[in-house]
């Protein structure tokens, strides 16, 4: 069960204000979580808080296939992006790395900046707990609930095959 409050955007978020270009140098992922969009909400870093969401319209990640982009998000401490659809190459970025993403085009819609969710990837809900309503999204099967669950895929391998990685 995730549980956080939302950080609203609109559409089309691409990867260049997700992590600007000018960072793409950068490998630490604690210094990449600190230039996470800011270009796009200078407040992001202060506002954050551990286990928050993102919530955007469409075509969220759309731009350059980078894997910065989801590797900043996660590292800023946000447990899953909420969104009516998501750019392909930075959904399976997203999924590498073990941040999910959710699909709910309603929620996406209807859910407001500030508003505090709870998520179970499992059941494949989210409840706005400020707006008292529920959405469902189709949730991931067990391998990609694996890959998550491990960290990434990186992870999920060295757990598998141990010290040999």
């Amino acid at each position: 069960m995730l549980r956080g409050r939302a950080h609203k955007y609109g559409r089309n978020v691409d990867t260049d204000v997700i992590i600007p270009a000018r960072y793409l140098n950068v490998s630490d992922p604690d210094e990449l979580a600190s230039h996470c969009m800011e270009d796009i909400d200078p407040n992001f870093k202060a506002n954050m808080k551990s286990g928050d969401f993102i919530v955007a319209l469409e075509n969220f990640g759309c731009g350059s296939s980078r894997e910065h982009a989801p590797i900043a998000i996660k590292q800023s401490g946000v447990s899953a992006i909420i969104a009516k659809s998501f750019a392909r190459i930075f959904f399976r970025n997203a999924i590498n790395v073990g941040l999910p993403l959710l699909i709910a085009p309603e929620a996406a819609s209807e859910i407001d900046d500030g508003d505090e969710l709870e998520v179970d990837l499992k059941a494949g809900y989210i409840r706005d707990l400020t707006r008292d309503r529920e959405y469902a999204f189709n949730p991931y099967p067990d391998f990609v609930v694996k890959i998550i669950n491990a960290g990434g895929y990186k992870n999920m391998i060295k757990k598998e095959l141990g010290e040999k990685v």
